[in-house]
């Protein structure tokens, strides 16, 4: 019986030991769950009220500092740029600001320009930093990207420079051609050769005005707004018949081919606005027209091609010309310039039609490509919605043509044209 008695005595002890073991322990966790962390003091106890809420709305990088400058809180967009990295503010001009500010207490501004994390292109990231004072220990910082906005800038001054430039060529020749006309009254056969001169640049500067409200009105105008559905084989003849006569003088072969069975194009439709997409279409031709040699050809084909979102229309323009070189191919799009500025003088071009083609191709839910060769010629495709999908289509943007061959069709210039129709 004593054995008996000692054995529970000492059980009972044991289980008394283990509860008041398991009581202390479970304290002891939740004194350690009720503990602030480094992380919740900063967040939680640092700053102040509604702090938090209003740097996750703001545009803003934002990035705040305590009195050891370390980040107590930082935007997703800070790290994204490269302002914090391992818990410290990286770029060195800002935290000397944050310091000066925490200091006296003024508000700092400066714009800087930062390298681009993981391009390897050395580009720049321009900045606008700006540092207040929030509350007795802590520094708010705020960095807005101006990058974008000062491209923007520099496209639109280059535009305004250009469009300087261009417009002087022709007025200043205007101006000396009548100067030489006035020297010259009593000479007509010169009187006649200086005033043809003056047609002609009279006539570039028409031009070159026109191009200029044309390619404002495709950028600020919602083609979709007066949409229709707009055939295909319309804006083909009109194309043909607006470069018609150059191209007879230079005896160039214009021929039309595409569409369904037997080359027709007529059961072809874009859905979009009519005077835009005769322009695109007129500038392609009559580039092609005037960058080609004399008794060469141009084609231009249609057709329908499956796409995800939907068909689409695509209109390509072959040429046997000069060609266009690989690196200025990516160019050739942008305003006022020129493969060959001093052919482009020759033919009259203005450097904006290819300009006003992008346009209205993005414009209308479409894209426009080019394919070159120097010496060979060269192919600019349209691809734009065909009409019915074109509503549909509109707001989501192109839908790229996934082809089994990189060129487009008929890029070849000797290549025949499906069922042409060849027009004087």
């Amino acid at each position: 019986m004593d054995v008996n008695a000692a054995v529970a005595a000492a059980a009972a002890i044991a289980g008394l030991c283990t509860g008041v073991i398991a009581m202390l322990a479970f304290r002891w966790s939740e004194r350690d769950q009720a503990r602030p962390t480094r992380t919740s003091l900063h967040t939680d106890a640092v700053l102040p009220p509604g702090v938090d809420t209003v740097l996750s709305v703001l545009r803003s990088s934002a990035v705040v500092l305590d009195e050891s400058d370390s980040v107590v809180k930082a935007s997703s967009a800070a790290y994204a740029l490269g302002l914090v990295r391992g818990g410290k503010l990286a770029v060195e001009p800002m935290l000397h600001m944050a310091r000066d500010t925490r200091r006296d207490g003024e508000i700092r501004q400066v714009e800087l320009d930062l390298p681009r994390r993981g391009t390897g292109r050395g580009e720049a990231l321009a900045v606008s930093a700006r540092v207040a004072p929030l509350g007795s220990r802590l520094v708010l910082l705020l960095v807005e990207d101006l990058t974008e906005a000062r491209r923007i800038e520099a496209v639109r001054r280059d535009f305004v420079a250009n469009v300087s430039h261009e417009l002087k060529t022709p007025v200043g020749a205007l101006s000396l051609l009548s100067e030489a006309v006035m020297d010259a009254s009593d000479d007509p056969e010169a009187v006649t050769r200086f005033a043809g001169r003056m047609q002609i640049e009279a006539t570039r500067l028409t031009n070159l005005v026109q191009e200029l409200i044309d390619l404002s009105r495709v950028q600020n105008d919602d083609p979709l707004e007066d949409a229709e559905p707009v055939r295909v084989d319309e804006l083909v003849a009109e194309a043909i018949d607006r470069s018609r006569h150059p191209a007879s003088t230079k005896q160039i072969t214009m021929a039309v081919g595409g569409g369904g069975p037997g080359g027709a194009t007529a059961d072809l439709h874009i859905w979009g606005n009519r005077g835009q997409l005769a322009a695109a279409l007129g500038n392609l031709v009559e580039n092609a027209v005037n960058y080609s040699p004399a008794r060469t050809r141009v084609g231009v084909s249609a057709r329908r091609v499956s796409a995800p979102g939907g068909d689409l229309i695509e209109i390509a323009v072959t040429d046997q010309g000069i060609g266009i070189s690989e690196k200025d191919r990516e160019r050739v799009f942008e305003r006022f310039y020129r493969v060959d500025p001093a052919r482009s003088r020759a033919t009259g071009g203005t450097g904006l039609g290819l300009a006003i083609v992008k346009h209205v191709a993005a414009s209308h839910g479409g894209e426009v490509t080019v394919w070159s060769s120097e010496g060979q010629g060269s192919t600019f495709t349209l691809r734009l919605p065909e009409a019915g999908a074109g509503r549909e289509r509109s707001s989501n943007g192109p839908d790229r043509v996934d082809e089994d061959d990189d060129r487009p069709y008929d890029t070849d210039p000797n290549a025949e044209i499906p069922a042409p129709e060849v027009l004087p």
